[in-house]
């Protein structure tokens, strides 16, 4: 099967897997809503811009897990960041939960279920040609990265498992990696933060 109709069936999966997800798991995203409302001051969703597809900045929406706003200029997660998580958000972002708002962005085509991290602006600045190979496909909420080790892998070997997935990309890698997330997000594996 040639590449573009599998990137075809790729994207038919990605709308109707998230259609379904989005009728079936509006309780849970109502309730969600609460408790991060409830959990300490500010909005519902957290808004931020990325970069995805051919370089193109979108607006990524995720649950608000921290309190305050993000430092605009950091590119590395801190011991900062870290203490502004709330404990509702611990809890969200070790389940992956937090992301659940991103299957609107799957299905205005921001992005894709499975493919590379969509990193933010000022990080592309600095990559090297060889990153920017990350761009041929929709950011994906579970990629390579998740499936080898969450937020326990350093950046850059990110970054280069995002190229990797883009240079031998397939549909079966796509559900090789999607059978392998599940394990890794319901053990809770290297859930937390690299400071």
């Amino acid at each position: 099967m040639s590449r573009s109709i599998q990137l075809f069936i790729k994207r038919l999966i990605d709308v109707g897997v998230c259609l379904v997800l989005l009728v079936l798991g509006s309780p849970l995203l109502a309730v969600c809503a609460v408790v991060v409302k409830l959990s300490s001051p500010g909005p519902v969703f957290f808004v931020q811009t990325r970069v995805g597809r051919n370089e193109k900045p979108y607006r990524m929406i995720k649950f608000r897990t921290m309190t305050g706003a993000p430092d605009p200029q950091s590119m590395k997660w801190s011991a900062r960041e870290e203490a502004r998580i709330t404990g509702a958000g611990h809890f969200l972002r070790d389940y992956g939960i937090d992301e659940l708002p991103q299957l609107i962005n799957i299905i205005k085509g921001d992005m894709s279920i499975i493919g590379p991290r969509s990193p933010l602006p000022q990080q592309v600045k600095m990559f090297p040609a060889r990153y920017k190979k990350m761009f041929a496909m929709r950011p994906g909420v579970l990629s390579l990265a998740v499936i080898a080790g969450r937020r326990s892998v350093p950046i850059e070997k990110r970054y280069e498992l995002h190229v990797q997935y883009v240079e031998t990309w397939s549909l079966a890698l796509d559900l090789k990696i999607l059978w392998r997330s599940l394990f890794v997000v319901l053990r809770r594996e290297s859930a937390r933060d690299r400071l």
